[in-house]
Order: C-alpha cells, then structure tokens, then sequence
C-alpha cells in the first residue's frame, strides 16, 4: 500500500468531467474531493431537502439535475446510493441505454463488487467499485478525513490502474479487494464500526442510568484504551471477567442486565459468549475455565 504525494488542483488541468449520482453524504463529500483533485463536476442529483443543501455547501455552482442528465454530461459518473438501491438504478439506467461508451462508472458501495453493473456492460462502460473505508459526516471535516482513510478498491485488472490514481487523488489509500471477497470486507467493517457503536451506547446508557453525570467522561478514556490495543495486538489486549474466567462475574452481569432495556442481555451474551470462545481457542483460556463460562451462556441463548 501507499500513498501519492497530494498537490492542490491548480497544479493540475481538469482531466474528467465528473457527474454525481445521490447528494447523500458519501457522494458529496466524494464529489468535492474529486473538484478539488482537479476534476469538474457537471452535475449533481438531489432529491430531498438535506442531500439539496449539501450539494449546494460542498459542490457550490454544480447545477442539480436529474439523473439521466448526470450521466449523459460526464465523462466519469459516480454512484453514491444506498447498497440496497444500487442494482436497480445500473438496471434501469441500463434499460434507457443511458451510458456512454468508454465512460467510467464507479460506485461507492462496500458490499458490491462489479456483478452489479452486469446489465451496463453491452453499452461498454468502464466499471470501479470504490469503497471508501470511514464514516461520512456530510461536511467538509471529511475531506481532511479522506487522508487518513483507505478506499476498498475491486476493478478489472486492465482499470487498476485508473481505480488506483483515483483514490490516490482524493489523498486516499487503495487496499486491492478481490472481487470474490468484497462481502467478507464488507461485513468487517460493519461489524467493527456499527455494531461498535451500538455497544458503546449500550454502555453509556447503563451509566446514565446509574446516576453518572458524564458518562462519557467515564468509559470514553477505557475504550479508547482498549480499541487502539485491540488495534495493535487483536486478542492480546483482552482483559475482564472473561479472559480471567470468572464465572460468577459474568453470572452476575446477565442477571443485572435483565434490568437494562432489552436489547442489552442478549448482545452482553452473545459478545461474551464469542469472546470466551476465541480466549479459548488461542489458549488464554484453560479448557477447564473456558468451558463453564460457554455453556452458562449457551443456557442463556
């Protein structure tokens, strides 16, 4: 992996014209990045209040048009729409013989590779799935954000290249994702980022419920703690109730956690129910302490 050194955009002439399907906060952002990258952006579609107003603070001038104008004015057109959406909007676009020959379309979803642009493929566009690995805010705090950030990058071997250059422009970093392994890569960074953010609320709201003023104040110092060790060492940075094996511990907190709201108790137990079993399986844990902790929690499954 590496880097390109990032130049300002009067460094470059523009080389694409550069059309944006979906104002959400993943294409503006994108979109601003590649103006700023050098490229020109010939329009921009939006549709509900929010992706109107962001269009208009980050891709100031770019006229909103509908979709197909988007596409017929741009050399490079750039797919910003929720994964669930995605393969009808290539379809119908497709049915509308809507492509250019030789344009470049490139989507930003983290879960498709290139099958979705199947129906496309006659009208002989050039397919990119670039995935961008960060949460959007939908403002400019995330162009400076797209320097610390990796792209999953999934192209043709004869577009690598171009699939490459256009993440290295943003100040981005590419990280080659095969095309059979994009879902894999995808439910990794869901399940580390999302979900992480389900359990941190979880905890504040026990917290809170305590009677903690700032429960931020009081868990945030720990997780940042323990993500950045779990960041350099995976499993070595365990500690707790689980990875010294006490039971009686762990007995307790599903007993208290039957108190907290409902979605608490049954993700307590399934996170230390994988927990005690990846202790166990790298030997952290004895048989003999991994073994009561896992089937008490099974019983509470």
């Amino acid at each position: 992996m590496y880097r390109a050194a990032v130049t300002s955009a009067q460094d470059r002439p523009a080389r694409l014209t550069v059309g944006v399907v979906g104002a959400g906060r993943v294409g503006s952002v994108l979109g601003a990045a590649l103006a700023a990258a050098g490229h020109r952006v010939t329009g921009v579609s939006a549709v509900s209040d929010a992706s109107l107003e962001r269009a208009a603070r980050l891709l100031p001038g770019i006229p909103v048009k509908e979709i197909p104008d988007v596409v017929a004015g741009a050399e490079l057109v750039l797919l910003a729409v929720p994964d669930d959406a995605l393969a009808a909007l290539v379809a119908g676009l497709s049915a509308t013989r809507a492509w250019q020959a030789g344009q470049i379309v490139v989507h930003t979803s983290g879960l498709h590779a290139l099958e979705v642009f199947a129906p496309a493929l006659d009208q002989h566009v050039l397919p990119l799935a670039l995935h961008p690995a960060m949460t959007f805010t939908g403002t400019s705090l995330d162009l400076d954000r797209l320097r610390e950030c990796c792209f999953g990058v999934t192209a043709p071997e004869q577009l690598r290249a171009v699939a490459e250059a256009l993440v290295l422009e943003v100040g981005a970093e590419p990280v080659w994702i095969a095309e059979s392994d994009r879902g894999a890569y995808h439910l990794a960074l869901a399940h580390g980022a999302n979900h992480l953010v389900t359990l941190v609320s979880q905890a504040l709201d026990i917290l809170a419920s305590t009677g903690v003023d700032q429960p931020d104040r009081v868990l945030g110092p720990l997780v940042r703690a323990a993500l950045d060790n779990a960041l350099r060492g995976r499993d070595a940075a365990l500690t707790g109730p689980v990875a010294r094996g006490d039971l009686g511990t762990v007995e307790r907190h599903v007993s208290i956690a039957a108190d907290q709201p409902p979605d608490v108790r049954p993700a307590y137990v399934a996170m230390a129910l994988a927990t005690v079993e990846r202790a166990a399986r790298d030997r952290r844990l004895r048989e003999d302490q991994a073994r009561p902790i896992a089937e008490f929690l099974r019983e509470q499954q």
